[in-house]
């Protein structure tokens, strides 16, 4: 593409693989193939039932729309509207040097200069590449001085310039977590230096837009590392209760992964864990799993593994075997629908709760969704060693022979997912 003397490259996978233009609404198919809504409805309706890329016939002609890819198309979107409508000179990124000197500045003049135009400008420097979040990761006194601006905040007297500010440290510092080399260090940093950091990070996850919440949840991740830090996360004041929030249907699919990824870094301490089944977590990531809107691969792979982790507790193997057993039926039902890491965080969920603790109500609702079927099905592919134990031990409960059994299915006209 170019717009005047900007040149805009696409990425390819914001591409319809039918009408190769950018797609407006894009939705998946059965096979996972996502096209444009509109391409590949004329697609279906001109009598086709196979996919356009694989050519795979449909088992289906549902479409799931692809939020996470449509909020990607978006922001890309708002960017390339942005960069056509500055000057060029202001499109620019700051230098190192630039950098260097504005950080040496603000050392030397304390807060009074840490306004939020330099901030910004220090963000726009981070966002260009790898290299500059680990220039900026590299400078201990400047992630030191992020960390303090965190302290400096009174909910009630703190004006809303100030706010502003801190909240640009706090993206700053998310966007170069992932450089910053001694994560115990920072999270101490954050969480034991006599200053109360952690209710900043809290209160923006509470207030902010979707933009700072992910910022936030990111932060509360990097920075549980042990069970103190954990637990300490955990029991802050109402955040658990807004986590709970921000998983549900109506959130947005970025927030809805960052937040389950931090829930699963919070969630090994025994007393997190029965705190978060209080809060009836497992009935929302029930409805995650079974919402066809919001059960992405990856939102689909963090609720199971947040399933396996609660049901090493007794308390969370009675609520996932619960009411109708509904729980446990939408795990069967993610087995080898998804991906390898769902159906081996499925596997573990049901190794739990029917092998290790022998649930009665667990029993029945896997045989009810034929869950038997697939285990023996699971046991032809090339599962992992550690899963294929798993299923062995599954079936002993139910007592079956599974070389009896496994002779019965022809493993050449059986479609399995390849693990």
């Amino acid at each position: 593409m170019r717009k005047d003397d900007l040149y805009i490259t696409v990425p390819s996978f914001f591409r319809c693989p039918i009408s190769l233009d950018v797609m407006k609404s894009p939705v998946s198919l059965c096979t996972g193939v996502t096209y444009d809504r509109a391409s590949i409805q004329r697609w279906l309706d001109g009598g086709n039932n196979t996919c356009p890329a694989t050519m795979q016939i449909l088992q289906n002609k549902d479409f799931i729309p692809n939020r996470t890819l449509q909020r990607l198309i978006e922001i890309w979107s708002d960017s390339v509207r942005r960069r056509a409508s500055v000057e060029p000179a202001e499109l620019a990124a700051p230098t190192r040097d630039e950098i260097a000197d504005a950080i040496d500045r603000v050392k030397v003049e304390k807060e009074e200069r840490f306004d939020r135009e330099v901030l910004a400008k220090i963000l726009r420097f981070a966002r260009e590449s790898d290299d500059n979040r680990g220039f900026l990761a590299g400078k201990d006194d400047f992630v030191r001085l992020l960390v303090d601006l965190m302290s400096q905040v009174d909910f009630k007297t703190t004006s809303a310039a100030k706010l502003l500010i801190v909240q640009e440290a706090v993206k700053i510092l998310s966007m170069i977590r992932s450089k910053i080399s001694d994560r115990r260090r920072f999270s101490n940093l954050v969480l034991n230096n006599g200053r109360d950091r952690l209710s900043t990070i809290v209160y923006f996850f509470k207030t902010g837009n979707v933009e700072l919440k992910i910022d936030c949840a990111g932060l509360l991740e990097f920075i549980a590392v042990d069970s103190e830090s954990k637990v300490s996360i955990a029991e802050r004041d109402g955040l658990v209760v807004e986590l709970m929030k921000s998983i549900s249907r109506d959130s947005d699919s970025s927030l809805i992964e960052a937040t389950l990824s931090c829930l699963i870094a919070i969630s090994s301490p025994r007393r997190v864990k029965l705190n978060l089944i209080r809060e009836k977590l497992i009935k929302d990531l029930t409805k995650l799993l079974t919402d066809p809107t919001t059960s992405s691969v990856s939102v689909t792979e963090k609720s199971l593994k947040l399933l396996e982790s609660l049901a090493s507790t007794k308390e969370g193997r009675s609520e996932i075997c619960g009411g109708d057993g509904e729980c446990l039926k939408t795990v069967v039902k993610k087995l080898m629908k998804v991906s390898t890491a769902a159906t081996e965080h499925a596997v573990t969920v049901l190794w739990s709760v029917s092998y290790l603790f022998k649930e009665e109500k667990a029993l029945e609702a896997v045989t009810s969704t034929n869950g038997v079927t697939k285990i023996l099905l699971l046991l032809q592919s090339n599962c992992s060693p550690a899963v294929r134990r798993m299923l062995t031990d599954l079936l002993k409960v139910f007592k079956v022979n599974s070389r009896s059994c496994l002779s019965a299915y022809d493993t050449k006209t059986t479609h399995i997912m390849p693990f």
